[in-house]
């Protein structure tokens, strides 16, 4: 399973690759990006930062607001740190993108995958719908089985609630198949 700074780290890295943002920016961003999958604080996003900096992945860029650039600045403000991709952030990126393994397949791992999959290449995009799609089916099997034998003994409110969850995966299961289809017949 992907740890949770991995996929937050390869999410700063998509982002970047768009072009340099500054902290606040990048954070909005990567909102967008993750949406639901992933609550995003600045407590969690400058760490990130950091661990990127210090590998060598993003570097800080000062940009001088244009109002100061003519003139010394003639207040104490600090001049806004913008966060940029490096060389090597872009080789890393690239390569999580297009070599994934199994961690892509799992909740959070195949959330971050599918909000770059237009940067995938088209193999590895199916290798991992169906990856998901398999974990799933298993998911699937195990929750029937575990409704099947507990299924009488739970009250009603526990009992909807397994079922809801099992609706849930049924649901990504079919649309994954549509995700899957759509792949191939594209690349034919």
């Amino acid at each position: 399973m992907a740890k949770r700074n991995d996929v937050l780290d390869f999410a700063v890295l998509g982002v970047l690759s768009s072009g340099p943002l500054h902290g606040y920016e990048l954070r909005k961003r990567l909102a967008d990006v993750l949406g639901t999958f992933r609550a995003l604080s600045y407590g969690s996003l400058y760490p990130c930062l950091r661990r990127l900096q210090a590998g060598g992945l993003i570097e800080e860029v000062s940009l001088t607001p244009v109002s100061e650039t003519s003139a010394p600045p003639l207040s104490g403000r600090r001049a806004r740190i913008v966060y940029a991709l490096t060389a090597d952030g872009k080789e890393e990126f690239d390569r999580w993108a297009n070599h994934p393994g199994p961690e892509a397949w799992e909740d959070e791992g195949f959330a971050a995958h599918l909000a770059f999959f237009g940067r995938t290449e088209s193999r590895v995009r199916l290798r991992i719908l169906e990856g998901r799609r398999s974990r799933l089916e298993e998911r699937l099997a195990t929750l029937r089985e575990s409704l099947s034998r507990s299924g009488r003994r739970l009250d009603e409110y526990t009992l909807r609630l397994q079922e809801h969850g099992l609706d849930g995966v049924e649901r990504e299961v079919r649309w994954l198949t549509e995700l899957i289809d759509e792949e191939r017949a594209s690349d034919s």
